[in-house]
């Protein structure tokens, strides 16, 4: 039988010849007493349509979910703007939120979704539901300007007995240590302006993060002397991993989820759509996921880091 797909940002995806392995999404959900319904999904398009909006928490990284000028901007608010926008919900109600405390919020009823490219892991899918996936991307390495060591991937890094730089909680050092690279190499960061911080301070010799999350810090750092390296795919256990990531919704938000994702379908079965809505992010149509890549089968994959 193929091996499933399994996936993360701040997570991972294991992309192999059996993306397109059929599977049931069984997300925990709580039901409505005689009737087998899902409390939480009754009405609850319907509401959010005759209130005229959607609570939406994001995390304040770009180039997912952030504020631009005071307005939500990113990825994940373009995309859901959109699709809410298709489905009779007009207006997104943003609620900034650090990146953990994004699904305990969702949780408490702080907001309806969560708009912030979260990716999509086995363990994050006992707690809530997920969309399809909204995109999928590979990782780089931000370098100085030049690539003076030569660092193409982690595993050069490990060689070249570099220090790299990692996002807290993000799924790259387990990358780094599944590539060799010393513990006492990979240096924990708060946010990406300090990976690229780090860099030019001398305090680190690469960077590593998706490549969309790279590019759209070099792109805001013009005159920084860095530059973003060819991407890879990292391995772990001989599989090829990758990051991707999609709207989170409380458990028994069963409808709700297929509405959005009925519309989400559309857009990311039309790459070209795909890019007029978020290319100006850094996504191209490499990062529009496939069809056969399915929430379903990334859920049930076993294991990897949250």
């Amino acid at each position: 039988m193929p091996r499933p797909v399994h996936l993360d940002r701040r997570g991972f995806l294991a992309l192999s010849s059996a993306v397109g392995v059929a599977g049931v999404l069984t997300a925990c959900s709580r039901t409505e007493v005689g009737t087998g319904a899902p409390k939480e999904d009754a009405g609850l398009l319907g509401k959010l349509r005759d209130q005229g909006f959607v609570r939406v928490g994001f995390a304040g990284e770009a180039p997912y979910g952030f504020q631009d000028g005071g307005a939500l901007a990113g990825e994940a608010p373009t995309l859901h703007r959109e699709i809410f926008s298709a489905l009779g919900v007009p207006e997104l109600r943003p609620s900034l939120t650090e990146f953990g405390a994004l699904i305990p919020g969702l949780l408490a009823g702080r907001f309806d979704v969560v708009s912030a490219g979260m990716s999509i892991t086995p363990d994050r899918c006992g707690k809530v539901l997920f969309s399809e996936p909204e995109f999928v991307s590979t990782t780089a390495l931000m370098v100085r300007r030049g690539n003076p060591r030569r660092l193409t991937d982690l595993a050069s890094c490990a060689r070249a007995g570099a220090r790299v730089g990692v996002l807290t909680a993000a799924v790259e050092a387990t990358y780094a240590k599944a590539a060799g690279v010393a513990d006492g190499r990979v240096k924990t960061l708060a946010k990406q302006q300090d990976g690229l911080d780090a860099l030019l301070a001398g305090r680190i010799d690469a960077f590593a993060l998706t490549a969309i999350s790279l590019r759209w810090l070099a792109r805001t750092n013009k005159n920084a002397e860095v530059e973003v390296a060819e991407p890879f795919v990292p391995v772990v256990d001989g599989v090829k991993q990758w990051s991707a990531g999609g709207a989170v919704f409380r458990p028994g938000a069963d409808s709700l989820r297929k509405a959005f994702d009925g519309e989400l379908a559309k857009i990311t079965g039309d790459p070209a759509r795909f890019v007029r809505l978020v290319g100006r992010y850094g996504f191209t149509e490499r990062e529009a996921p496939p069809r056969s890549l399915r929430t379903a089968d990334l859920c049930e994959a076993g294991g990897g880091p949250a």
